[in-house]
Order: C-alpha cells, then sequence, then structure tokens
C-alpha cells in the first residue's frame, strides 16, 4: 500500500471514529466496509464507490465515500456516470433512513433547502477536483508528446542540414580535388613517359599511382556522403596492419618496422595504427626532407604501443599548405578507442609520435 493510501485510511478510520454510534453495530460494520473498500480505489474506482456509499446513508462519516467519489472522478471519462454518482452521494448524505422518517412539508422549510445546497456542493467539490486533476495529468502527457516531437523534429531538421552539407562537399570533392588529383596523375604520367631520367621515371609512377589510388579514396568518400540519409556506409576497403609493408614502400621514406604482434587485433585498432603511421609518414615527407623512420608497434600487456620517430631533416623543408587538423583527428579517433596520443621533438632534432590503445584482451 502506497503511503498516500495508507494516511487515506487511517483518515477514514479516525472520521468513523469521531462521527459513528460504536454502540450501532449495523452502523459501525458499513463504516468499516468503506474504509476497507478505499484500498479498491485504484483498480477499481467505480466499486470502491459504490461500497462506501451506505456509509453516507447510514451514518454520519462520509470521508471515505468522499474519497472514493473524488478517485472516480479523476478516471473515469463520462460525465453522465460522474452526474449520477454525484446524484447518489447527495441523495444518500441528505435523506434520513429510514426515508419514511422524512416529514410532509420538511422540503420547503428554508434550513433544509440550506441543507440540500451545501450537500450538493459537497458531492460536485470531488467530483470538480477530480475533473480537474484527470486534466492536469492529461496536459503533462500532452506537453510531453509536444516536446517529443519538437525533439524529433529538430533531429530531422538537422539530419537534414547535414544531409546538405554532406552533399555540398562531395559536390565540392568532386568538382575541385578530384580534378585537381586527376591533372596531378595525368601530369606524372607524362612525366613517367616522357622523361629520359630513370629517377624522374620512377617518382612519376610513384606519383601517378599514388594519385590514382587518392582518386578512388576520393570517389569512395564522395558515395559515402552523397549516401547520408540512408544507412550508415562503412568507408571500404578498410586498411589494416597487413598494409603497412605497402604504405611504408610507398612512402619514399628510409623506414625501420619493429613489431612484436602476435595474434590479430580488432579492425578498429588495426585502422588507427594504420592512420596513425600514415599521418606520421606524411608529415615526416612534409617537414622533414631526406629523414629516416622508425615505425614500433609493440604490445605490453593489456596495452597497444605505437611510436614512429624521424631523425633530424637533411634538406630544407617546403613550405606546404596545411590546416593542421591530422594530429588532432588522431588524438579523436585515438579518444573514441580509450586510448591517446602524443607528440615532441626529440633531442637529436627529430620528431616522436606516440599512439596508446587498449586492446580489450584481443589476441
Amino acid at each position: 500500500m502506497k503511503p498516500s493510501d495508507a494516511a487515506l485510511v487511517a483518515a477514514a478510520l479516525a472520521d468513523v471514529w469521531l462521527n459513528v454510534d460504536r454502540e450501532d453495530r449495523s452502523s459501525v460494520a458499513v463504516a468499516l466496509l468503506a474504509v476497507a473498500a478505499l484500498t479498491l480505489r485504484r483498480h477499481r474506482p467505480l466499486v470502491a464507490f459504490v461500497l462506501t456509499l451506505p456509509t453516507a446513508l447510514l451514518t454520519d462519516a462520509v470521508f471515505a465515500t468522499l474519497a472514493a467519489l473524488y478517485t472516480l472522478s479523476s478516471l473515469a471519462r463520462h460525465r453522465s456516470l460522474l452526474v449520477c454518482c454525484a446524484l447518489a452521494f447527495a441523495v444518500a448524505d441528505f435523506m434520513p433512513w429510514p426515508w419514511s422518517n422524512l416529514e410532509t412539508g420538511d422540503l420547503g422549510r428554508p434550513h433544509v433547502l440550506v441543507n440540500i445546497t451545501y450537500t450538493l456542493a459537497t458531492a460536485a467539490a470531488p467530483v470538480f477536483l477530480g475533473q480537474l486533476v484527470q486534466a492536469h495529468r492529461e496536459l503533462s502527457l500532452r506537453l510531453a508528446e509536444i516536446t517529443e516531437a519538437r525533439e524529433h523534429q529538430q533531429l530531422l531538421t538537422s539530419q537534414a542540414v547535414l544531409a546538405k552539407e554532406r552533399a555540398q562537399l562531395a559536390r565540392e570533392m568532386h568538382d575541385v580535388v578530384s580534378h585537381q588529383v586527376s591533372l596531378i596523375a595525368v601530369q606524372a604520367g607524362a612525366l613517367q613517359v616522357g622523361s629520359r631520367d630513370a629517377d624522374a621515371r620512377a617518382a612519376g609512377a610513384t606519383i601517378r599511382r599514388l594519385s590514382v589510388q587518392t582518386l578512388d579514396e576520393l570517389r569512395h568518400m564522395i558515395g559515402v556522403l552523397r549516401a547520408s540519409g540512408s544507412r550508415p556506409t562503412e568507408l571500404t576497403p578498410q586498411p589494416s596492419l597487413a598494409d603497412l609493408h605497402q604504405l611504408i614502400g610507398a612512402s619514399g621514406i628510409e623506414t625501420e618496422l619493429v613489431t612484436n604482434l602476435s595474434g590479430e587485433l580488432p579492425p578498429r585498432l588495426q585502422r588507427a595504427v594504420y592512420r596513425t603511421v600514415q599521418e606520421a609518414l606524411t608529415n615526416v615527407r612534409k617537414h622533414a626532407p631526406g629523414a629516416a623512420a622508425t615505425v614500433r608497434i609493440q604490445r605490453h600487456g593489456p596495452r597497444l604501443r605505437v611510436t614512429i620517430t624521424n631523425t633530424a631533416p637533411t634538406r630544407p623543408a617546403l613550405r606546404l599548405p596545411g590546416a593542421h587538423h591530422g594530429l588532432i583527428g588522431l588524438g579523436q579517433r585515438a579518444e573514441l578507442l580509450g586510448g591517446s596520443v602524443t607528440s615532441e621533438r626529440t633531442p637529436e632534432g627529430g620528431f616522436a609520435l606516440r599512439l596508446e590503445l587498449p586492446t580489450g584482451g584481443a589476441g
């Protein structure tokens, strides 16, 4: 029993104690039945009201009947039923029992009219209060539904804006970036074919191969961006640790790969390692020409540590445009996997990039 129900039963018992003659066993029985009926008011409100009605007829203890009438009014939706119940209580409370005790001409006396008015007001009060509580409850539900609908609409609006931005980005990538990379590939092919210098031809072949790979990735990324609004699309093919040797070989940097891994890592960890090594080698090409690099991928218990270090540059670095978002993106990727990325300059004039990830017991 809820605390509110227990308090209501206690108040009804107090009403019985004060207003029922304990010598009249029938009145006491009817009053106690009304008190017990209050335990049914939440699940069977009409039954509870009917069981409490006799106490209003036979005794002055009407608290249980009023409480049952209030509960019925707060739950029922049929106004005609509530009117009938209120009139039934008013008649039971006003009329003497037995009804034959009502004397002829009593209904015309002023004090009787006052009593009738008071009884009708007493019967109407719990009905109005219960209807008010019901309206408040329904209003709260409607407000909650409106709030949910508004949040859903805002989500749809934000998704539509995001889809529009992704479509615009896809157009820009297709019209500008892909075009420029295609020109790079064409010029590199011309250099590969037309140059007499073997090193220049090799460089042209490398540039052309990387340009073609970049175009393939761009085309797939454009497809992913244009697929917004449909099911999530995975960027495929996804790189893994098996692709590190090809990445290092195509980097044009003298790189040593050291690893003690045994067993397979989850694909998400392999992608994080690959992207970290890729970004580090890209930075070496841009900022440390002529430097050599070392890639160490080692496992220490439940942690995976990747360290990419490079020596000091042997040639002046070219001034290339960059948004400095590479390391930020690596840090965000690592945080999503529960790891971290740190970077620092080495005492020898080089640079070190470190990635640490939890393996989660894999492999």
